[in-house]
Order: structure tokens, then C-alpha cells, then sequence
């Protein structure tokens, strides 16, 4: 009897017979020989058919397979160097049976060129292929190493609400829902929940969903996406960068020791990731805006020119961003934001109200905000007056305002963006990639 395994696990199989249970990816014909790769959602391996030592229909049967045929194929493992497209890489299952689960017809998705919109229309079809399962593959060891490690370190895993009565950050970008006759909306963000999660057990997260009505169609933005969100109390500042840092060089380290296939698959260029070394860069507000004032004073081009302006004061575009992280061979930590540009629960600097202790993570290469986390206001008449000045409905915050009151302690957290994480470091262009399902402006569609 063949054992049935994963592709995964071929290595370890050598000389033996075994079954592999899956779907056509591809298949080439050579006459006498098939050479089909099969895969099964662990890996990929390339099943040879040789004509003369199969019985007649099931090689007629191998000969005729289609893109995306579900087949049971038994065969002797066979170490071969030159299996470069199977995965694990050098090993292939010499057939000698076959079972067709169903034969299919008119496979949507090609090895040819295929329109973004089309593949985006097919997206349920699309993450069969080698590149969005090599991508997502990455993205699921992200997720379990950043919840690892911080399981390890003692934080506790708390979730929070997805229906909430009032928005998490002083903005107007929400869906709106009707909850039984009242408004509610989909939750930004399950940080001050998380606070209050906190306040039971000190060091807490939670991971889930999280939603923004924002009408913007660049490459770094999706309608619903996932976000970590750690909350620690007694924490500064400086606390809360050494534990990002720490966390997302782990998980570079994770990434580049399991998936050297899959990132090979996609194309990147490991380099990049390899050089991230501890610590990342710190840089003040105050000196990421001279930098660039200084860049805008220096070009000629117009266009740059137009890309780079800023005043102190205004918060950063991704061009900004870009050129800030084009400063630094790692991770670059931006802190001390203007208040008016951040959320209302961030912390003054001392003696610098119109500053907050606030820290934003720049990606290198030019991608971006990845994480963004304060420590938060903690003295209950100052948060009072900060809901009060920017109007927001205090019946709505009533339970958030009451943690001031009853043990507050001085604390912080930060909230990480899973997809812009994962469009980093697999080096995508787009965040549409990163996430099963992709729900953009334009599109909420399979």
C-alpha cells in the first residue's frame, strides 16, 4: 500500500511509493512522456508518465489532463536535480497510477497574460496560482510569529468588537451600519477596547479585522484589512519602539529561514531583507521635516518638487515617507508627530502641547506606515478636555473617559498593518496581493 502524503513532505519519501491527492498545475507532452505538475496545496512536485511502462488508458488519460484537474496520482519518489519547478525543488514521483477526480474544461486562468481586473474578478480561481500561494503562504507564518512572539513575552490575546458605537480616532471615514433602529459602525481599530483590556491583565493584543471608509485607491490601501494591536501598561515611548523592533526583526528572521522558496518564487530580492539589522533608525518629526525641506530645496524638477513640499505641521504622503525611508538601509522610527495631525488620545510632549508621544514605523523601499502607536493620555481631566475640544460625543466615549478614573496608569500601544507588512517584505507592488479577498474602492467582489 502507498503511503498518501503532503508534497511537503516528499523529502523525506525517497525510493518509496506514495499518493499524492491534488490538481493539475501544468502539463507538458513529449510524445512517450507526460511531464505534469501536480500540486496539493503544500507544494508542488513533477509527475513523470512514461508511455511504454503504463497501460494504454491510463496514459491516454495522463496525455488529455487539463489546467486544474483534481487527480489521485501513485508513484516511486525520485530524487532529480533537474525538478527546478517542483516544490520542494529537486524531486519528482515517476507514475504508476492514476485516478481522475474530475477532468475540467476551459480553465479561466491561463499561463498567458491576464489583465489585474480579471484576475482580480477571479480572485477565488487566482489564489491557485504559484505566486498568490507563495504569497499567502508568507503572509499565515507573518501572522503566527507576530502572536508567538508576543504570547511568549507574557501578553494575552483579547478580542475586541467589530460593531462599536463610536469611532476609534477623530475621523469621519467609517461605514456607517443601522443597529436595530440606532447608528453604529464597523470598527477602525479595537484599540480602546484594548485599553481596557489592558487595565485587566497589562499586557494584552488583539488581531482582527479592521475597516476605514477612506476613498483612496493607491497601492497601500484596502477597504478592510487586519491589524495587531498590543496595549502595554507602565510602557514609554521608548519602551513601545524597542518591542516593534524586536517583533518585526523576528519575524524577517522567521520569514527568510522558512519560506527561501516562496520568496524565490515571487522573485525577491532577499538582500534587502537580509540587511535589516537591529536597531532600526530613529528620527524626530522636527528632523524628518527639515530633510525634506531641505530635498525640496536642492531639486530642480518641478514634479519633485510638488511631491516633496511640507510644512511643519502637516503630516506626511507617501512620497515624504519614501524619502525619509531613502535615508536608512533599515526600518525607520518617526516620532513626536503634531498633535492636530493625530489621533486625540496621544500623550503631549512635556512642555510641548502642540507635539504628541506619538511613533510611526517606516518600511524601507518605499513602503510606508507600518506601524503607528503612542502612549496615551492617562490624566482623566486632560482627555476629558480633548474630547470636549474636538467635539466628539461624550455619551458615545463615557466608558473609555471612565478608565481614567478608576487605576489609570501611564501606558502605550501601537497598531500594525498585516498587509502592508506582508506587501514589504514579499516586495509587492500592490497591497491587493497580500489578502484572500481584496476589498478596495472599486471593489468588493468575490
Amino acid at each position: 500500500m502507498a503511503t498518501t502524503i503532503s508534497i511537503h513532505d516528499i523529502a523525506a519519501y525517497e525510493g518509496q511509493e506514495v499518493t499524492v491527492r491534488g490538481w493539475v498545475y501544468d502539463r507538458t507532452d513529449k510524445g512517450k512522456l507526460q511531464f505534469i505538475m501536480v500540486r496539493d496545496g503544500s507544494g508542488i512536485v513533477q509527475v513523470v508518465a512514461y508511455g511504454p511502462e503504463l497501460p494504454e488508458e491510463m496514459y491516454a488519460a495522463a496525455s488529455k489532463l487539463t489546467q486544474e484537474s483534481s487527480v489521485i496520482v501513485t508513484g516511486t519518489v525520485k530524487s532529480n536535480p533537474k525538478a527546478k519547478k517542483s516544490l520542494p525543488e529537486g524531486f519528482e514521483i515517476g507514475l504508476k497510477d492514476l485516478q481522475v477526480v474530475q477532468m475540467v474544461e476551459d480553465y479561466p486562468i491561463t499561463p498567458k497574460e491576464h489583465g489585474t481586473e480579471f484576475l482580480m474578478d477571479n480572485r477565488h480561481l487566482w489564489v491557485r496560482s504559484s505566486r498568490q500561494w507563495a504569497i499567502l503562504r508568507i503572509r499565515a507564518t507573518i501572522e503566527r510569529e507576530l502572536r508567538n512572539y508576543l504570547d511568549d513575552r507574557g501578553f494575552l490575546l483579547v478580542d475586541t468588537p467589530i460593531l462599536t458605537p463610536a469611532a476609534g480616532e477623530n475621523t469621519t471615514t467609517l461605514f456607517q451600519i443601522d443597529y436595530f433602529g440606532e447608528p453604529a459602525f464597523l470598527a477602525q481599530t479595537g484599540q480602546l477596547y484594548n485599553e481596557a483590556n489592558m487595565a485587566a491583565f497589562g499586557k494584552v493584543y488583539c488581531f482582527g479585522p479592521t475597516f476605514r471608509a477612506e476613498k483612496s485607491k493607491t497601492r497601500r490601501h484596502l477597504m478592510e484589512f487586519w491589524m495587531l494591536e498590543p496595549e502595554i501598561a507602565h510602557c514609554s515611548l521608548e519602551d513601545l519602539m524597542a518591542l516593534e523592533e524586536q517583533l518585526i526583526a523576528h519575524v524577517v528572521e522567521v520569514v527568510l529561514k522558512k519560506h527561501r522558496d516562496e520568496l524565490a518564487l515571487i522573485e525577491r530580492d532577499i538582500s534587502k531583507l537580509e540587511a535589516i539589522k537591529l536597531p532600526f533608525a530613529r528620527i524626530s518629526y522636527d528632523e524628518a521635516v527639515a530633510h525634506l525641506q531641505k530635498l525640496y530645496a536642492e531639486t530642480d524638477d518641478p514634479e519633485q518638487k510638488a511631491l516633496l513640499k511640507i510644512e511643519w505641521g502637516e503630516d506626511f504622503g507617501s512620497p515624504h515617507e519614501t524619502a525619509i525611508a531613502e535615508m536608512f538601509d533599515r526600518p525607520v522610527f518617526v516620532y513626536h508627530y503634531p498633535t492636530a495631525v493625530k489621533a486625540f488620545y496621544m500623550q503631549p510632549v512635556e512642555g510641548r502641547p502642540e507635539v504628541c508621544r506619538s511613533v510611526d514605523l517606516l518600511a524601507p523601499e518605499g513602503y510606508g506606515e507600518i506601524t503607528g502607536g503612542s502612549e496615551r493620555i492617562f490624566d482623566a481631566a486632560l482627555l476629558e478636555e480633548r474630547v470636549a475640544s474636538i467635539g466628539l460625543p461624550r455619551e458615545a466615549y463615557a466608558w473609555y473617559l471612565d478608565l481614567r478614573r478608576y487605576g489609570s496608569v501611564p501606558h502605550a500601544g501601537f497598531g500594525l498593518g498585516l498587509e502592508r507588512t506582508v506587501a514589504w517584505l514579499c516586495g509587492l507592488s500592490h497591497v491587493r496581493e497580500t489578502i484572500p479577498y481584496a476589498r478596495m474602492l472599486n471593489r468588493n467582489y468575490p
